[in-house]
């Protein structure tokens, strides 16, 4: 019992401390190819800061637990609006850009849909990986291509030159990939002897573990009013983990899925992915501001709630 609990503890330091300077490094690197800050926090920031939902998903589908793998990934959705944009929106009011509305929640909308028919049949499959990983190449290639260089560098962005950062990059992946192989072995052998599915332990403690480097750069980024890495960071996120996070168990390990994935988490993703788009709709000329934030807070107390009242 010991065991796996430090090893949940030391691999949840590793992560944070490995992905914290994996997205400086990535996004210097980013920044000095002449990419904008929203599209930094939409691609690299987002891509950094889902490190550890990807590897964490990696490594549960090849130890033979892919409901973990799904959890963390619709687990790890739910927490970037609930808790980490909730707390990020009570820390500083997040303005939101029109652009936002009109160019990434069209695709944040359509991979969340899209992601909820591949699990409707309550089998996640090779095919159904493959449809939303060519969404992903995609999605990438849009964003890229309707990107508009800014004139200066953003605080978020450390001055590395492009060997060290490309250094740090190699560096902080190895430390991702260890981390990240601690906590999932930490969370299945919990799981096991408490009895608890490993689909709430995905949706849990690993969710919520895997997106603390969300959290950690939105809030800075708020702080530092780089407003634009802090909310491209979350819808960026969210996007990666429907594309990138969720065929990994249907890729790897292919098959039947926990049918509470399907008939309580999605939903729950679901809907506060639809309260994310009426917020920016609502506030695209304006901000997300606290009440919004402590609503979407609260929302994510109650479903951590639902969950315990599942166990």
């Amino acid at each position: 019992m010991l065991l796996p609990l430090i090893t949940i503890l030391v691999g949840l330091i590793g992560l944070l401390w490995s992905a914290d300077r994996f997205v400086g490094a990535a996004a210097a690197t980013a920044y000095r190819a002449g990419m904008s800050t929203l599209l930094i926090g939409m691609t690299i920031v987002a891509l950094g800061t889902s490190a550890p939902e990807i590897l964490v998903s990696i490594m549960a589908a090849l130890d033979g637990v892919p409901n973990l793998a799904t959890g963390n990934a619709l687990g790890s959705n739910i927490a970037n609006i609930g808790l980490v944009l909730g707390i990020t929106a009570l820390v500083a009011p997040i303005p939101v850009r029109f652009s936002i509305v009109r160019r990434e929640l069209p695709l944040l909308l359509g991979a969340t849909g899209l992601a909820g028919y591949a699990l409707a049949n309550g089998i996640l499959g090779r095919f159904d990986a493959l449809f939303l990983l060519a969404l992903l190449g995609f999605s990438l290639w849009w964003l890229f291509r309707a990107d508009t260089p800014d004139e200066e560098a953003p605080g978020q962005v450390p001055d590395m030159t492009l060997p060290k950062a490309l250094a740090w990059l190699a560096l902080t992946l190895l430390l991702l990939v260890a981390s990240s192989r601690l906590l999932v072995w930490g969370a299945s052998e919990l799981a096991r002897s408490f009895g608890i599915s490993e689909l709430v332990i995905g949706l849990s403690i690993v969710a919520i573990g895997t997106s603390l480097p969300e959290l950690a750069a939105c809030v800075s980024s708020a702080l530092k009013r780089h407003h634009d890495i802090a909310i491209g960071n979350v819808i960026g996120s969210n996007l990666f983990n429907m594309l990138a996070v969720l065929p990994i168990p249907g890729m790897l390990a292919p098959g039947p899925i926990d049918p509470a994935a399907a008939s309580r988490d999605f939903p729950t993703m679901l809907t506060l992915t639809l309260l994310l788009g009426a917020l920016l709709l609502w506030q695209r000329h304006g901000a997300i501001g606290r009440l919004p934030g402590g609503v979407l807070a609260v929302l994510y107390g109650g479903y951590l709630g639902w969950l315990a009242l599942s166990l």
